[in-house]
């Protein structure tokens, strides 16, 4: 059992935009990253870099990175991929289906790679998983499946839900699906599920109060950096209210939420690197199938589920891949 620390920091390169210190035989090419903050995944992003090194990119020789940070402010994300565009970078990456949105908004000649799209399909974003067929491909974590899923383990964990509350994000385009997904599911379960959209951090206590009134008895929040960003206020609040919280990504659980099911990010932001490179020796994003993750982890906190009253089946217990005491 372990606890993986999560990185606050990246170093100065994640603070501002990289340029080449020098003009250097040969071609440097220019990536553009669109994100949210250096805080939010810094492990993904470090294990893009590590990867773009393993090909032989060397920051500040053959590659440079500008970076540009909405900081909390999705509607400062259209402007940022503009920027970019203007900057006529070789490609553009972003983590997700919201930026994705933002980029291709932006621009229909850059490629783009997404590095964690939820549900590229469902929101129109590529054709085909096969064929994506324009300038966007990358990879996807297919969140609809993967939250149907969560919720099924869930169950499996506190046998006694009755009814779950779903948090979603509204400006987050895979979300749509997810919930569609999440709401057929729960009769089969034998679940009452409660949708509570929440847009901005601002509005995480209200949202636990229309749970707590509508009576749910646990919480799942739907994946998107806006949740990542606020987990801990998100695992007090369940904490608070004594719910049990289903997250997608892990840095939830380490911040205090219950459990969670996702791909191993680190391992699908290294293979992003590849199409980066793919793309950067002349590949057309449009011939390049999109890739599904490989590798998840279920995580789970005991130090919560005692806070919490909770005992967790032992069955259940026996399919963790990680617990958190």
């Amino acid at each position: 059992m372990r606890r993986r620390e999560v990185m606050l920091l990246l170093g100065g390169a994640m603070t501002a935009p990289l340029t080449a210190r020098a003009q250097q035989a040969g071609k440097v090419y220019r990536i553009g990253f669109l994100g949210d903050s250096p805080a939010v995944y810094p492990d993904a992003i470090e294990a893009f870099r590590q990867g773009l090194r393993d090909l032989g990119y060397v920051e500040g020789r053959n590659i440079a990175i500008e970076y540009r940070w909405a900081e909390g402010k999705p509607e400062r994300m259209r402007e940022l991929a503009e920027e970019l565009a203007r900057l006529r970078v070789d490609v553009i990456i972003v983590p997700s289906s919201i930026y994705t949105e933002a980029a291709k908004r932006a621009t229909s000649t850059i490629p783009i790679v997404f590095m964690g799209h939820a549900d590229p399909v469902a929101t129109g974003h590529v054709t085909s998983l096969a064929r994506p067929g324009s300038n966007i491909t990358g990879l996807a974590v297919m969140a609809t499946e993967t939250s149907v899923k969560s919720l099924e383990l869930f169950k499996q964990a506190v046998p006694g839900l009755a009814r779950v509350a779903i948090i979603f994000d509204p400006a987050t385009p895979s979300h749509g699906p997810a919930l569609k997904a999440v709401e057929a599911a729960g009769p089969a379960l034998g679940l009452q599920v409660q949708p509570v959209a929440v847009r901005s951090a601002t509005e995480f206590g209200n949202a636990f109060s229309a749970i707590v009134r509508e009576r749910a008895d646990a919480v799942q929040v739907l994946g998107t950096p806006l949740f990542v960003a606020g987990a801990q206020r998100l695992a007090e609040l369940a904490l608070t209210h004594k719910l049990p919280s289903a997250f997608f990504p892990r840095e939830n659980v380490d911040a205090g939420g219950l459990m969670s099911y996702s791909p191993n990010r680190a391992d699908y932001w290294r293979r992003g690197a590849i199409y980066v490179d793919k793309i950067l020796k002349g590949a057309n994003p449009a011939d390049l199938p999109v890739q599904q993750p490989t590798k998840f982890e279920l995580v789970i906190n005991l130090k919560t589920a005692k806070a919490l009253g909770l005992t967790i089946p032992k069955s259940f217990l026996s399919r963790v891949d990680e617990v958190i005491e």
